[in-house]
């Protein structure tokens, strides 16, 4: 009996090409039925207590070992366990003769009602509460909270949606690739499975009629999964995985285009241990060194000489290097009790980055303080930049701030339309910027970029996003200073050509990414890829821009 094959279709993040056995992630756990206590209130808040610190406690155990992106985010879920108003919800509750594991998924239940009813960054983080609320249930029932499935022998996951948790500490000899049918390019999920080089496909809606045992074939670099592939394909397909592999093992050295053009190639970081990725991508520096690190778990802010002590240790990884430092980017969905605003109805627009560090001027000066001493006693090229940054007169104060501490290069992040707009009045007062393609597409097209309902829009090849980077582009141009890219869309090596075509002069991304960036640039001259950038502005929406420049390198290379 012949087996036709089947493409589906959805997101790729990555470039992997990967054939093999579906697995699917279990459901989760049932919901606990409503049978009264037979141990007595005490007993019961006891059994909830434990539990919640059992699962902060594992949580932050999974970060610590995770590193970088996912440190943060499991850390923010270990808060959302601690949280001292969820622990007095499931006091109420088997005060009322509530079974401990009831009292918490009815209590994490509310907890998400109200996160739901905020809307923004804070109703998709209600899809996190979940899980965590799985893994508390768990630990009071005694049992394994639902997790990847164990194997002995390789396998593709897939998903509903794949909780951080479960995503920082997969094995990549078992899981060779993610197909989740929810999320988008810019969910937890995705932005974990980039930094971590894992193959994915997500939002492919129609991966849900996929069981156990399926062969499929995904293709990271296509957001294309086939089912059933002939055998023809599939040699087709390692055919041009190993010719990438090639390629990126051919491709060393600094960051340079066919004709020469220099680019420099730098590694997003999250903390300390991540550095040790960067460095050995053969990284050229730090484009964007997260600090969110550092805070995310405190009740109030760390001291200068705890601050200057992590700085420390990353600058000195990188002597003679560039190493840009984002001040902290609280708000929105990393809100901190020492700094953000509570009950905003919208903090995606709220008081986030810079607004709130302003608010807390404080907190700004202290951070400011640690990196200019840490700075001094380094080779380091060090630079700091501002993140959420709308005004010429928010960048001319947060430079003099710099300027006064001694830190003698400051720069903006772009994330908004209106600081791309600016761009020129903002690099008459900043000694750089560098652009935050995540934030700066979530603004451009009104669609929160962690809400899976809206994904398909969440996509930087739009033009609309490509014409406001090329406004920065120009202005840097004008003015003779640096414009580098900061966000997920500099991982995407077609989509890298064309940031260069559109004027910036420095890409930063997951260290995982480096090597396959580096290879494609490698083949095509400045003067190539501003034609291309012409394609992808001309085009109608982010699928054309894509396809038109794909075709244009079909044809030429």
């Amino acid at each position: 009996m012949t087996v036709t094959e089947r493409t589906l279709t959805g997101t790729g993040v990555g470039r992997g090409i990967v054939v093999g056995d579906v697995r699917r992630m279990p459901d989760p756990l049932p919901e606990p039925a409503h049978t009264p206590s037979t141990i007595g209130p005490d007993a019961e808040l006891a059994r909830a207590h434990a539990a919640l610190q059992a699962t902060a406690h594992d949580l932050r155990d999974r970060g610590a070992r995770a590193g970088g992106i996912a440190q943060e985010v499991l850390n923010a879920l270990a808060l959302m366990a601690d949280d001292p108003m969820l622990l007095d919800d499931v006091k109420s509750r088997v005060d009322r003769g509530i079974t401990a594991e009831r009292s918490v998924f009815e209590a994490f239940a509310s907890f998400a009602q109200v996160l739901e009813s905020s809307g923004g960054y804070m109703a998709e983080r209600a899809g996190d509460l979940g899980d965590v609320a799985n893994r508390v249930i768990a630990h009071i029932l005694g049992v394994s909270a639902p997790g990847v499935p164990e194997s002995d022998t390789p396998f593709i996951l897939v998903a509903r949606d794949l909780a951080p948790a479960d995503t920082a500490l997969l094995d990549f000899d078992i899981v060779r690739a993610l197909v989740t049918t929810d999320g988008g390019p810019t969910s937890h999920t995705a932005i974990l499975a980039r930094e971590k080089g894992l193959p994915a496909i997500v939002g492919a809606k129609d991966a849900e009629v996929l069981v156990d045992g399926d062969v499929i074939l995904v293709d990271a670099a296509e957001g294309q999964l086939v089912v059933n592939p002939s055998a023809a394909r599939i040699d087709a397909a390692r055919a041009e995985s190993e010719a990438r592999r090639v390629s990126r093992e051919n491709a060393s050295g600094p960051g340079q285009m066919a004709d020469g053009h220099k680019v420099a190639l730098l590694a997003n970081v999250g903390s300390p241990k991540s550095v040790d990725a960067a460095v050995a991508a053969l990284a050229e520096g730090v484009g964007l060194f997260r600090t969110e690190f550092l805070f995310l778990d405190a009740e109030t802010a760390p001291t200068i000489e705890t601050q200057q002590a992590e700085y420390a240790a990353v600058f000195e990884r990188f002597p003679g290097q560039k190493v840009v430092v984002r001040v902290l980017d609280a708000g929105a969905d990393k809100p901190l009790p020492f700094l953000t605003d509570q009950g905003e109805a919208n903090p995606a627009l709220g008081r986030r980055g810079i607004r709130a560090l302003f608010a807390h001027e404080d907190i700004l000066r202290d951070q400011l303080t640690a990196i200019a001493n840490a700075a001094r006693k380094s080779k380091a090229d060090v630079w700091v930049m501002a993140p959420m940054i709308s005004t010429a007169d928010e960048t001319a104060e947060f430079v003099g701030l710099c300027h006064e501490l001694g830190l003698t290069k400051a720069g903006a992040m772009v994330e908004t339309p209106s600081s791309a707009i600016l761009a020129d009045h903002i690099l008459a007062e900043a000694d750089f910027v560098s652009i935050g393609t995540n934030d700066l597409t979530q603004y451009t097209v009104a669609a929160d970029r962690l809400l899976g309902t809206v994904a398909n829009l969440q996509d930087p090849w739009n033009p609309a996003v490509l014409r406001l980077i090329r406004e920065v582009g120009k202005a840097g141009h004008a003015t003779g200073k640096p414009v580098g890219v900061c966000g997920e869309a500099a991982a995407d090596p077609m989509l890298a050509v064309v940031l260069i075509g559109l004027g910036m002069t420095s890409l930063s991304m997951s260290p995982i990414a480096l090597a396959d960036v580096r290879a494609e640039l490698s083949r095509f001259t400045l003067g190539e890829a501003r034609e291309l950038a012409e394609r992808a502005l001309s085009a109608r929406n982010a699928v054309d821009a894509k396809r038109a420049v794909s075709t244009a390198l079909s044809i030429t290379h």
